[in-house]
Formats: C-alpha cells, sequence, structure tokens
C-alpha cells in the first residue's frame, strides 16, 4: 500500500490490509485534521478495509466532527461500504 497527501486529500493505492497500513494512515490523516476539518481518502484500488481503519474513520466523523469523504475505485469495496451501512457516514462514492 502506497499512501499520498496533497491538500485536504489523501490518495490510497494498493490494497490495504496490515495493522502498518493502519498506522500509515492515521499518522496521514491526524497530520491534516490539524489544519483542515473536511477530509477526502481516495481509495483507488483496494478491495478491502481494515476493522481497525473503519473504527478510527467513525470516530473522526462522529466523536471528532471531521467532515469525512471517501471515493473508492473498486466495486468490491462500494459493496462492503454499503453491507456495512458506513455509505451515508463515510459519503462514500464510486470514483
Amino acid at each position: 500500500m502506497n499512501i499520498s497527501t496533497a491538500s485536504n486529500i489523501v490518495t490510497i493505492t494498493g490494497n490495504i490490509k496490515s495493522v502498518r497500513d493502519y498506522q500509515k494512515i492515521k499518522e496521514s490523516i491526524d497530520s491534516l485534521i490539524a489544519s483542515n476539518n473536511t477530509i477526502i481518502i481516495d481509495i483507488r484500488d483496494s478491495i478491502s478495509i481494515t476493522s481497525s481503519i473503519i473504527g478510527y474513520f467513525t470516530k473522526l466523523v462522529q466523536k471528532e466532527g471531521i467532515d469525512l469523504s471517501i471515493k473508492v475505485g473498486d466495486a468490491s469495496l462500494m459493496e462492503l461500504f454499503d453491507d456495512l451501512n458506513l455509505v451515508t457516514l463515510f459519503k462514500v462514492k464510486k470514483a
């Protein structure tokens, strides 16, 4: 997995699958929320996402009031967010 940031956009390429991936995503987003209340996450090709990342995103939205939106490139990941009823909470859109 690779991650890059520009302005308030976090772009993730490759599959999200490990604890290290979670740590890299959290570090990147934590550095952005210091100066941005709106975060856009672009998950280009991962087919899944870990539960720890879902928990972290939920905390950002519900406890910290961050305006989070997620763009997904893979239909399987979109389906996962839909199955978990998270499309509305995270403003998930197919890229």
